[in-house]
């Protein structure tokens, strides 16, 4: 039974125990059981009711959940948020440490005859983790926030740097590094450094929104080899870490080299590019999970320090084949790191999404204690 038939078979379900025989179980309110009875709306079957609840937006399901006692069993319904986060999920350009569905795997579980629902808050994560609600309650401050925001403005704040790593950098036909230098109306240049870490990696100073930053661009290894690999799409040993392995666990472990662990100590937050091209998948998540831990050590610095992972495809027209942001979240493990994080969804053709991801970090190393 697929989704839509499932959320329909539990909408008649309400209706009978609400209706029984044809009349309201509130019966007894009779003005205002006659006016539920003639609403339009009411009258309609089940699977129109549906079809036209899968056309709303969050804030208008909650008004017309509001409308009665018949709707709002409907908008509450568990089977019917568990179907919008089944279809809407692989659409969300962005997800962070506050927002991330914390019932993955119950979504996924098939369901069987008397599964408990009730447990599940599937319109809480929703209304949490849907972008459009999510943009809502993030444009208002409370006061103290303003207040906050305002003494800020008022001192001179040091240049933010971030490490930028992964294989997103080097695996893409599309170079985003590249391309970030290369568009001044979206993101402009302000300088270069001479190399930090000799034949890996350069800083550069950018300016967007009025706020200048520093990113540490951290190669695995020299642009020939890179390219070679890429080419071959063949696996890179990188020159950032040394691999070690956990006999007693039987996991992946990365130790930092003594030159990048003093980048890190440096740094105001990480910035993680994946490979989100599906024909590659995640075939290191292992890896990228060792390496992403080796970088947030505490031992480098405080866990306030935020984590941007920049879920990248090479050009916009691949979107139907972009990995979904809750997928990278999940398979990287995020949600078990002390920092604040955040996947953006990014191409490197256009930079589209790159500004929010600027913007989330920029606004999370300023918090930093």
């Amino acid at each position: 039974m697929n989704n839509e038939s499932i959320v329909i078979r539990s909408f008649r379900n309400i209706k009978e125990k609400l209706f029984g025989n044809g009349k309201r179980s509130d019966v007894q309110n009779g003005e205002n059981a006659q006016l539920e009875q003639e609403c339009f709306l009411d009258l309609l079957p089940v699977d129109k009711q549906f079809l036209i609840m899968t056309f709303l937006s969050p804030q208008d399901l909650c008004l017309l959940g509001g409308t009665s006692r018949y709707w709002r069993a409907l908008v509450r319904d568990p089977l019917l948020w568990r179907y919008f986060l089944l279809r809407d999920m692989p659409l969300w350009q962005s997800i962070d440490h506050v927002s991330m569905p914390k019932q993955l795997e119950a979504l996924e579980n098939p369901l069987t005859e008397g599964s408990d629902l009730q447990k599940h808050d599937f319109m809480g994560e929703y209304l949490k983790a849907c972008p459009d609600c999510r943009s809502q309650w993030q444009q208002s401050k409370p006061t103290y926030e303003a207040v906050a925001s305002f003494l800020k403005s008022l001192v001179v704040p040091n240049e933010p740097r971030f490490a930028m790593f992964g294989p997103g950098l080097e695996q893409l036909e599309v170079s985003l590094i590249t391309n970030m230098m290369c568009m001044p109306h979206i993101l402009r240049v302000e300088g270069t450094h001479q190399r930090q870490i000799s034949g890996i990696g350069s800083g550069i100073t950018f300016m967007f929104n009025q706020s200048r930053f520093n990113i540490l661009v951290l190669y695995s290894t020299n642009r020939t080899e890179r390219e070679r690999a890429r080419v071959e799409h063949a696996h890179v040993n990188s020159k950032l870490f040394i691999r070690e392995e956990d006999q007693q666990q039987g996991k992946v472990l990365f130790r930092l080299l003594p030159h990048v662990q003093e980048v890190c100590q440096l740094v105001d937050g990480f910035i993680y590019v994946t490979n989100a091209e599906t024909d590659r998948g995640f075939d290191g998540a292992e890896e990228a999970r060792a390496q992403i831990r080796a970088m947030l050590q505490p031992d480098w610095g405080p866990t306030s320090r935020p984590l941007l992972v920049l879920s990248c495809v090479s050009n916009v027209w691949l979107s139907s084949q972009h990995t979904p942001c809750t997928s990278t979240a999940h398979q990287l493990e995020l949600s078990l790191l002390p920092n604040p994080w955040m996947v953006q969804n990014t191409a490197a053709q256009t930079l589209s999404g790159l500004m929010d991801g600027f913007t989330w970090i920029l606004r999370h190393a300023g918090q930093r204690n």
